[in-house]
């Protein structure tokens, strides 16, 4: 973990002091924004409510935005950021078996933490089922290994695969975004006079 604060002005153990205040914060604005309801998560899914994808959304522009705009102004050093390496098609089998995770359960390991914090039983049994799957997939790793290091495309990005300059990439990006802040709208609007005209 680097400094939060760079140039010496709060070292040592103060970043985990800040790190946990951050993680706090987070974990409130999860709460806020109804991420601890199993309900509100599968309804992305099911397609009456779409909070989660818009708080998605809005966190990856604020970020997106705010780090280009911080290397303009030579605050932060893009180049200097750490990406994770991608393997493509392990990356993909993942996403898919968290998705179906995501769908069964209603939570996302996150979401689980910030359910359980208010008590909430079905997000202990998911986070149960969490840790016996990360117990399972150490244990059965060397069977798999190979195909897990499958894929590798190297520390790149998508502006790197596209060849898009990064700000018209945020700005396509933010377009997109809120076109579907506008659709997810009309299909939350569809679905639930569905079921309204349905109960009755």
């Amino acid at each position: 973990m680097g400094p939060l604060i760079p140039n010496g002005i709060i070292t040592g153990d103060w970043d985990f002091v800040i790190a946990l205040l951050i993680g706090i914060a987070f974990g409130f604005l999860l709460e806020a924004s109804g991420f601890s309801s199993s309900r509100n998560i599968a309804g992305v899914f099911y397609g009456y409510n779409f909070v989660v994808l818009r708080v998605f959304f809005t966190a990856v522009i604020v970020a997106m935005v705010g780090l280009l705009y911080f290397d303009y102004f030579g605050w932060l050093d893009l180049d200097k950021i750490f990406i994770l390496p991608t393997y493509l098609t392990p990356m993909i089998v993942g996403s898919v078996i968290m998705g179906f995770g995501f769908l069964l359960g209603g939570f996302c390991p996150g979401t689980s933490y910030t359910a359980i914090a208010i008590g909430k039983l079905d997000a202990l049994v998911f986070t149960i089922g969490l840790f016996l799957g990360i117990f399972l997939f150490s244990e059965a790793f060397p069977l798999f290994k190979d195909f897990y290091y499958s894929g590798y495309l190297g520390n790149v990005t998508l502006t790197d695969v596209t060849g898009i300059p990064a700000a018209w990439f945020a700005f396509a990006f933010t377009v997109i975004a809120l076109a579907s802040f506008w659709i997810t709208m009309v299909i939350e609007k569809r679905i639930r006079k569905r079921i309204t005209d349905y109960k009755f």
